[in-house]
């Protein structure tokens, strides 16, 4: 059942006057919110909360991955200047790569391409008898009193003299040295080991030598000694708390990816070039790293493999590694790589967004279409338990060609089925080959999508230029994401009825990437945006029956982190609330006296044709039975600045005391969590009268009450 659809007005009149006025209200409501735990739906899925990470600059490296040393394994040439082609020194803001610098004069370090360690390349050291020369790395961060480990391949002539300095200052007393035994012409493995004796963010390591002749340096490697398999255990404990149901690995990089280099001994595996971000990747962190990952934050590994440049054989050996028993060739690889035992890793998806234009060995739906049956088939093969999403699209005004947007724009239905319809391309000629299809959204607060305008825009133009800039009220701020979940629950329910199979075999949506920027596109998340995301929650709940699996952009947005120290911030707070109390959950019959605002504007991408959220405006509330039926959990959104009431009129079950209130709120809108300052949003755990009929709701805040359970009435 979808509870949507069990959404009743009580009152007509308030109905119609506050669709009448078209816009928010600031005044107070007498909200009701009547609960009917006899109206079910289907459980909340656990995969609703899900995390979307990729290798986009250093988004793992940093906040996940222990590592301290950038290139570590020399994919760049060593020397004093940026040599590096402009379109290889793009990044994202705080994930540029420290570069390794010379220590002596450029002509000393050699980027030697005749038998590299590991790669294209590897430094080779001319010595000099009296004066050190190497290489050097700076910006690295110490925290006083931790251990920090390593290692080090080197090779060199017989006589050369090599050490590792750890260097916080500028006199000769502000550093740790390590000497490195005698070298060889072989290569040879050298540990590290360092004590920080003060806190210092601008580190540096240096390795050098003196003699005769020369040394290479074949890898590097440079962590806390407190990691965890390579992982940061000071994130890996966040995490823990922000129960996400699966993390999935996929995106644009995956176009370009091949998992045969990231697996194996991490010190020979090649670095290389992601042409999709403009950035190197290590390759430290791979499918067994992953998988690993994914076990120590106590959720399920999702992997999108690649069909872009990648073939249907690379896929299916890829399913091997990952979940194929020692006998099979992959799983014979895994054990000798150090991991026996299969991950047995359930979801799968195939591509990423192979419609967009951006995608690297993109090409037209039809021959896709071909592409995933190979895919799915040879996946399949290997092991037929997975569970494959595929990577869809739907069929909205946004998605239209320039050179058909006059034709089909605000008139969609003669576009079903078309070259440019890729979940219909997916229903029609793939049936059989997935179980659940993907659709990926962004949002941005401050516009809206016009059709009229849409259709009149010329041919080479995007479609974003069809977005105008509006004013928003805190209200229609936080409903924005809501609003976009709701329309694509519309669209969803559009191919439902042009494909009735879909219930029959239960397809179901899964939105594999979204996020709401809020305006904080690279700042903190703030109580403004948690508020939307509270509301976001609340619409994703109410459509249980086919929305089974979220994914959000990036899994390490909930945290607020630097190089040594981490925090949940807002988001990760809001996430943590929701995840940690409706999974599992059955959600119940919400109606109300006060319907929310009827729609400012037309039908559009992000505006469904009935505004998303409860009857009980201008509050938000969405309600479920636990699992066991023993407690009743009612979120309620608050995205006004005014306390407002809210009367409970609950059916169905008898309610006792005591009551917990599990609330996020602060001072402000743009009140943020950052580590190492006072937090400004709080998550607080309160008990409340038994007899709750009335609840008083504080302004800008999120809320959910928990009421325990007697008796089941029937």
């Amino acid at each position: 059942m979808n509870l949507r659809i069990a959404v009743l007005a009580i009152s007509v009149c308030a109905g119609c006057a506050i669709a009448a006025q078209g816009n928010e209200s600031p005044a107070p409501q007498n909200s009701i919110a009547n609960i009917d735990a006899g109206q079910t739906a289907d459980p909340v899925s656990k995969y609703i909360f899900g995390m979307f990470i990729e290798h986009i600059g250093k988004t793992m490296y940093g906040p996940l991955w222990a590592e301290m040393l950038d290139d570590r394994k020399f994919y760049f040439p060593i020397t004093s200047t940026e040599t590096a082609p402009a379109n290889q020194r793009r990044g994202f803001p705080g994930m540029e790569m420290r570069k390794w610098r010379p220590v002596g004069s450029d002509e000393d370090v050699v980027m030697d391409k005749e038998k590299p360690f590991v790669g294209e390349q590897s430094p080779r050291i001319q010595l000099d008898p009296t004066t050190p020369h190497g290489i050097r790395q700076s910006g690295l961060a110490l925290v006083k009193g931790k251990q920090y480990l390593g290692h080090i391949w080197l090779n060199g002539t017989t006589g050369s003299k090599v050490h590792v300095d750890l260097i916080w200052g500028a006199d000769r007393k502000s550093r740790q040295v390590v000497s490195i035994p005698a070298l060889s012409s072989t290569y040879a493995k050298y540990g590290l080991h360092f004590t920080a004796p003060v806190d210092s963010g601008d580190t540096t390591l240096e390795i050098v030598g003196t003699g005769g002749g020369s040394f290479h340096i074949g890898a590097v490697s440079l962590m806390p000694a407190e990691n965890i398999d390579g992982f940061r255990p000071d994130t890996i404990a966040l995490l823990r708390q922000v129960k996400s149901g699966f993390w999935r690995f996929g995106g644009n990089y995956t176009s370009n990816y091949s998992w045969y280099d990231a697996v194996g001994d991490r010190d020979r595996r090649p670095p290389d070039w992601d042409y999709a971000w403009n950035q190197m990747q290590s390759n430290d962190i791979g499918p067994d790293e992953f998988a690993e990952f994914c076990k120590l934050i106590g959720v399920e590994p999702y992997i999108s493999v690649n069909a872009g440049l990648g073939d249907a054989h690379s896929a299916a050996q890829e399913v091997e590694y990952m979940n194929g028993a020692t006998t099979t060739p992959m799983g014979a690889l895994r054990a000798k790589n150090g991991h026996p035992a299969p991950y047995a890793v359930r979801f799968w998806n195939i591509g990423n967004e192979p419609w967009g234009s951006w995608q690297i060995g993109r090409t037209d739906l039809k021959y896709f279409m071909q592409k995933h049956n190979e895919f799915a088939k040879a996946m399949r093969k290997v092991d037929p338990a997975i569970i494959l999403i595929a990577s869809g699209e739907m069929l909205e005004d946004g998605q239209v060609p320039g050179a058909l947007r006059s034709k089909y724009v605000g008139n969609l239905a003669g576009a079903y089925g078309s070259d440019f319809d890729w979940t219909g391309g997916f229903l029609k000629d793939c049936w059989g080959n997935f179980d659940g299809i993907a659709e990926h959204w962004y949002a941005r607060p401050g516009q809206r999508y016009n059709v009229e305008k849409a259709k009149n825009l010329p041919p080479d133009k995007p479609n974003d230029d069809a977005f105008d800039k509006i004013d928003q009220t805190t209200l229609e701020y936080a409903r924005y994401p809501a609003n976009i979940v709701r329309s694509k629950a519309e669209e969803w329910q559009g191919y439902q009825q042009r494909f009735p199979a879909m219930l029959q075999k239960k397809i179901f949506l899964s939105i594999d990437e979204y996020a709401y920027f809020g305006g904080n596109f690279g700042r903190a998340a703030d109580l403004k945006q948690a508020l939307a995301y509270g509301m976001l929650f609340d619409e994703m709940l109410r459509h249980t029956d086919f929305l089974t699996m979220a994914a959000h952009t990036m899994g390490t947005s909930t945290l607020d982190f630097n190089r040594t120290a981490s925090a949940l911030n807002t988001l990760g707070l809001v996430f943590k609330m929701y995840s940690n109390i409706f999974p599992g959950s059955i959600p119940v019959a919400v109606s109300g006296n006060s319907p929310q605002p009827a729609p400012k504007y037309p039908p559009a991408p992000d505006q469904p044709k009935v505004n998303s959220g409860s009857p009980t405006y201008p509050l938000d509330v969405f309600a479920a039975l636990s699992s066991d039926r023993k407690v009743l959990n009612v979120a309620v959104v608050n995205a006004t600045e005014i306390p407002q009431t809210l009367g409970l009129n609950v059916a169905g079950v008898h309610l006792s005391g005591p009551v917990t209130l599990w609330q996020l709120t602060g001072e402000s809108l743009n009140a943020v969590d950052r580590i190492g300052q006072t937090p400004e949003v709080d998550l607080k755990q309160t008990s409340l009268d038994k007899d709750v009929r009335s609840l008083s709701v504080a302004p800008i805040s999120i809320n959910i009450y928990r009421f325990p359970v007697t008796a089941t009435l029937q």
